[in-house]
């Protein structure tokens, strides 16, 4: 590297063929390992060289592991010195899942004129909104502590999940999670809003720096789908190269969901897609990945897949349905009507059942679940439509617009979209939390006035699903996501330091004036 570390990598070459070649680079904090993998010999015999490599700080590589520095240099690095060998025919081409997506659309940024095309898989591409933290202003707790516990602990150390994530204060919970302090941990914690250290630290804050063509992966039950379809659409506005591809599974990519079956059609031929991907950016073959639509995306429910070319799909049209007292989710908001109340208690939150977390699905379960034991609780709202009279397609951002008040100077209010079927199974499509304290900005805090009504809209996600006939729509409102999203001590004071934790008296209005409700986008001739 330009700073004198040596980086460790292994470097796969075919027995045969020319004598110079374009190279695959895949960069991994996970060990490289010493035997070929199989994705990667399939690459040599498909005529690429491979090279995969320890990123700094990690098994046989030098330098400490700085993740949110290091790897926009180190990449442009490397990929010279791929470009020097005598194997090299000075191509470059990258893939990778997860940190290994992350540190692709790290080397695109620098520009590195020998990276001709990266192939990112369920990577995202902004820390804070990613990574740390949501879109709503929480930060993704079990995401972020279980993925450090993992990777970054003490030696000897044996850290305990269900333990770590009630850790108080906040700014402590990595010696909890790892045995010591980390210099990410304190970096993360002290930067709560979305200030100029996110911003210098995005990829999608500064995509226009990527010009070469990109096909991201995703998945619907995976943390970073959104991200994965907000940088198709910024990469769309000047080239039409890129291509996005989301499927019905988790961070895994695996589709093997206990007792779901999301049909013969639910997996992809990744492989095969990326060999049309870098055979036509690096070997400059015609391949029918240019040829067919951008947008690719597996449509849950009815099971198969659907192609376009915008996300969302250019016929959807936003749905509202309203709010109503008894649990009713109508298409017309209610002229006067009661509003609903619970208690948040930040010592007894609502469990995570599933969704799109991530990154161990042994800690910290992933993907479909029956909602029905969670909306048993109390400070669990749910607000249902009459059973559906026709097939009724949501494919685009779910929004939930709330009118909102509590007793708290902040609090945390979330949504889950669920599709519930005529046997009363619950199942969980996706979800979010806003931060009361951010319900302007991400980027400045504003305490709330108790008793005040606040307008606030949460983001609750994306989604492909059919309700089938029959089925209900369903919204799920409360307080809490736990572990998936950090506990609001209901204080108003800097969270990351909060020990005390207090009950917020929470209330729902849903009347003419106050429309609160959820916003789908739906396909016409679907519902």
């Amino acid at each position: 590297m330009r700073d004198g570390v040596k980086l460790s990598a292994n470097v796969y070459l075919p027995l045969n063929g020319p004598a110079r070649l374009p190279t695959i680079l895949e960069r991994t904090p996970y060990g490289k390992g010493a035997d070929i993998a199989a994705n990667h010999l399939a690459l040599v015999e498909h005529g690429y060289a491979v090279v995969v490599q320890d990123v700094r700080g990690r098994y046989d590589s030098q330098g400490a592991f700085d993740p949110l520095r290091q790897e926009g240099p180190d990449g442009y690095d490397t990929i010279e010195w791929i470009a020097r060998q005598p194997w090299s025919d000075g191509k470059v081409g990258m893939i990778g899942g997860s940190y290994r997506g992350i540190v692709q659309w790290k080397a695109a940024l620098t520009g590195n004129p020998h990276l001709k095309a990266i192939f990112p898989i369920v990577s995202g591409s902004d820390e804070y909104l990613d990574r740390f933290y949501s879109p709503g202003g929480a930060m993704k707790l079990g995401h972020r502590l279980g993925w450090m516990s993992e990777n970054l602990q003490a030696p000897g150390f044996r850290p305990d999940f269900d333990k770590f994530v009630l850790h108080l204060p906040l700014r402590t919970a990595d010696i909890a999670a790892t045995g010591w302090t980390t210099q990410l941990w304190r970096d993360v914690t002290a930067h709560p809003l979305y200030d100029s250290f996110w911003r210098n630290l995005s990829v999608i804050a500064h995509i226009d720096r990527v010009k070469i063509p990109v096909f991201a992966i995703g998945g619907w039950y995976d943390n970073f789908a959104e991200s994965d379809l907000a940088a198709y659409n910024a990469l769309r506005r000047t080239s039409s190269t890129n291509r996005v591809l989301i499927g019905p599974w988790p961070h895994n990519m695996s589709v093997g969901f206990k007792g779901v079956d999301f049909g013969p059609e639910a997996s992809a031929p990744i492989r095969n897609l990326q060999f049309e991907w870098f055979d036509q950016w690096l070997k400059g073959k015609d391949t029918p990945v240019v040829s067919q639509p951008p947008v690719k995306m597996f449509v849950m429910g009815a099971n198969r897949w659907r192609e376009d070319r915008e996300w969302p799909p250019k016929d959807a049209r936003p749905r509202h349905l309203y709010l109503e007292s008894n649990g009713v989710l109508a298409d017309r908001a209610a002229a006067h009507d009661p509003q609903d109340r619970f208690t948040f208690d930040p010592r007894n939150p609502v469990p995570t059942r599933g969704g799109a977390v991530c990154c161990n699905s042994k800690l910290f379960p992933w993907g479909p679940f029956d909602q029905r034991p969670i909306e048993q609780r109390p400070d669990v709202l749910i607000y249902s439509t009459q059973p559906l009279k026709q097939d009724t397609e949501v494919t685009g951002p779910v929004n939930v617009v709330l009118y909102v008040a509590t007793t708290a100077k902040d609090t945390d209010f979330t949504a889950k979209l669920v599709d519930v079927f005529p046997d009363g199974y619950a199942r969980n499509l996706t979800d979010g939390l806003l931060r009361l304290r951010y319900r302007n900005s991400l980027e400045r805090a504003e305490l709330a006035t108790p008793g005040e009504i606040y307008r606030v809209t949460i983001d609750a996600g994306v989604t492909s699903n059919v309700f089938l006939k029959g089925h209900r729509i369903r919204v799920e409102v409360s307080s809490s996501n736990f572990p998936r999203f950090d506990r609001n001590p209901n204080t108003g004071g800097p969270i990351a330091d909060e020990t005390h934790l207090v009950k917020a008296s929470q209330t729902v209005y849903h009347d003419k004036e106050h429309p609160s409700q959820v916003v789908l986008m739906v396909v016409p001739g679907k519902g």
